[in-house]
């Protein structure tokens, strides 16, 4: 190891935009066609989403085709400025096999498969939720792959909705549709969480923090604040603002 200087003065920020983003929203809200103007923006398509727009694109029904995919991007030197999960509430149940398969190969779980069909049917239905630790390392490993094919990824994800007890009464919140602790895990591994919705002619994407919605911005451009990302101009054209997101 070299010998350690210490700062004795601020060091500079090493970037104003967010690597790592998360933007969820209800359906149809238009997630994926604003991806699709995105500059050299892959989308990663896992629902078939991407089906309608014109798109830097690729499908992948299976972490085998991820797997595929991470190898073709490494092989042409890694052409992309931004990789778009399309969703990642997809990718979490493309990775339960996976989660069986790191667990069959565990000192725990060599008797898991059983003429060849999993033990309880699913990793998720062992007893006690000893299979979920298993589903969060597969998660995990997969978005640290593919973080690794650009230098900024986008995870696109579903709304969901949960009620809380507030002051003693139930209230409906909105939140990121990822099983328990794996959303805690994703979203802290984050920069930026950002709530889609329409207001008029707008696509907006909210990074403010509320009892409602769990969003946040580590970057200080985005944090507690509203961004247009999208609007129609007056002659119906529409105006996409990834300028005031990704600014450097």
């Amino acid at each position: 190891m070299s010998e350690i200087v210490l700062p004795m003065t601020k060091v500079s920020a090493e970037t104003k935009s967010p690597k790592n983003l998360i933007i969820f929203s209800k359906p149809k809200v238009g997630k994926t066609t604003l991806l699709s103007h995105l500059d050299s923006c892959l989308i990663l398509d896992l629902e078939d989403g991407a089906d309608y727009v014109d798109a830097i694109k690729l499908k992948a029904k299976s972490i085998e085709d991820i797997k595929a995919i991470g190898k073709a991007i490494k092989e042409a030197g890694y052409p992309y400025k931004y990789i778009a999960v399309d969703t990642i509430t997809a990718l979490e149940e493309m990775c339960i096999p996976y989660a069986e398969d790191l667990y069959a190969k565990s000192s725990m779980g060599k008797n898991w498969f059983t003429d060849g069909k999993p033990k309880y049917g699913s990793i998720l239905n062992m007893p006690n939720g000893a299979g979920y630790p298993w589903l969060r390392e597969a998660f995990t490993k997969v978005v640290d792959y593919i973080k690794t094919w650009a230098p900024r990824v986008i995870l696109v994800g579903h709304v969901k909705d949960v009620i809380l007890d507030k002051n003693g009464s139930e209230f409906s919140a909105l939140d990121l549709d990822l099983t328990g602790k794996l959303k805690r895990i994703t979203s802290s591994q984050s920069d930026a969480i950002g709530y889609l919705f329409r207001r008029g002619n707008k696509n907006i994407l909210s990074f403010k923090t509320s009892d409602e919605i769990s969003c946040g911005a580590r970057p200080e451009h985005l944090r507690n604040q509203e961004i247009v990302l999208s609007e129609l101009s007056e002659d119906n054209k529409l105006i996409i603002n990834w300028d005031n997101i990704f600014i450097d």
